[in-house]
């Protein structure tokens, strides 16, 4: 029985209900990988570790020298000589266990991607023209994990924070596949039905929404990169004014949208409404092809994500609020793949 298992078949057997239930399960992990790194970054715990060793480092440390070890590696940090000198250990220990979760997310997705998609290519069951997408979403994989180090080493040199530029790119990039595993997923639910199937065309609009939304996740990223939310805790105006005066203005003035928090969250906030008008539009077409599980997914996602950005804001960023809102822009992110599929299967 085992050694029929693992023989490889003479002739492709194509098993395309099994890989979209895989990628499924993955895009789940990613979710809860996504929403693990947002409590890292809310927790200030992203710098707590302050190496990579990509196998050792998945075994906590053990014992009190262990412990005593690593805190003494955390002391030679910008953030603990900057911000939390006099920590204790025990405070030490809460938020090493938030980045350590997050690395840890990190390398079991890593296995429950590339061990399953061993297995399928060696039983020849990837059907025809996947197997460079499944290898290509294996690669962004790898290429993330070098991009989490690159972000946290920008902490570990004088700055006791991580680049919010690295941030944004360590999350979009995240999100991208995400993204890329839904909609593969997408394909092979086609063809479980029909062998014949061609895999689905992003329409126009579903590319407009997506280029939008993933504007939106970047200035997302800055907002948190920054603390932009923390400046004001009114909503719709920021401290009285539509957008505030009195704050330093950067030169060169493009460099505002990068840099300069309040920018950077005036953006975020108005930006969203955009995002969401196109998002409710994709809804609406989707609706009238007959899709209207994915359309009232979309809608559903888009009211509740401005209501929880709106909410988040108005907490002062309280952390389990922040937290269901950086949830909730997957959630969206999944319900826009998902519609954009569905009109992608049939003719505009």
């Amino acid at each position: 029985m085992a050694v029929a298992l693992f023989q490889r078949p003479a002739e492709p057997a194509p098993r395309p209900r099994a890989i979209g239930g895989w990628l499924l399960f993955v895009a789940c992990l990613v979710f809860v990988m996504v929403v693990v790194g947002g409590i890292t970054r809310l927790t200030e715990s992203g710098l707590s570790i302050v190496r990579w060793e990509p196998l050792s480092g998945a075994i906590p440390p053990l014992g009190d020298e262990a412990w005593r070890q690593a805190f003494e590696q955390y002391k030679a940090s910008p953030q603990y000589l900057q911000i939390n000198s006099g920590m204790t250990l025990a405070d030490f220990k809460s938020i090493y266990f938030w980045e350590f979760v997050h690395r840890l997310l990190a390398r079991l997705i890593g296995l429950a991607f590339a061990l399953p998609l061993l297995f399928f290519w060696w039983k020849r069951a990837i059907p025809k023209g996947y197997g460079w997408k499944l290898g290509g979403i294996l690669a962004l994989g790898a290429l993330q994990g070098a991009i989490g180090w690159w972000m946290v080493a920008s902490g570990l040199v004088d700055r006791p924070e991580v680049s919010h530029i690295r941030l944004a790119i360590h999350l979009l990039m995240a999100l991208l596949i995400f993204a890329a595993m839904l909609w593969v997923a997408g394909d092979m639910r086609g063809l479980a039905r029909s062998p014949d199937v061609p895999p689905a065309r992003i329409p126009l609009l579903g590319l407009w929404t997506l280029s939008l939304l993933f504007l939106q996740y970047m200035f997302g990223a800055y907002v948190a990169g920054l603390d932009a939310g923390e400046y004001f805790d009114t909503w719709p105006l920021m401290g009285g004014e539509f957008y505030p005066h009195g704050y330093q203005w950067l030169e060169p003035a493009l460099r505002n949208f990068v840099d300069n928090p309040i920018t950077v969250m005036f953006v975020h906030r108005w930006l969203a409404f955009l995002v969401a008008a196109l998002a409710l539009w994709l809804a609406w077409r989707t609706f009238r092809r007959g899709l209207w599980l994915e359309a009232f997914m979309v809608a559903g996602a888009v009211v509740t994500q401005l209501l929880l950005g709106i909410l988040t804001v108005l907490s002062g960023v309280q952390l389990d609020i922040a937290v269901a809102h950086q949830g909730m822009a997957v959630l969206l992110l999944g319900a826009v793949i998902t519609a954009s599929h569905g009109l992608g299967k049939r003719p505009e």
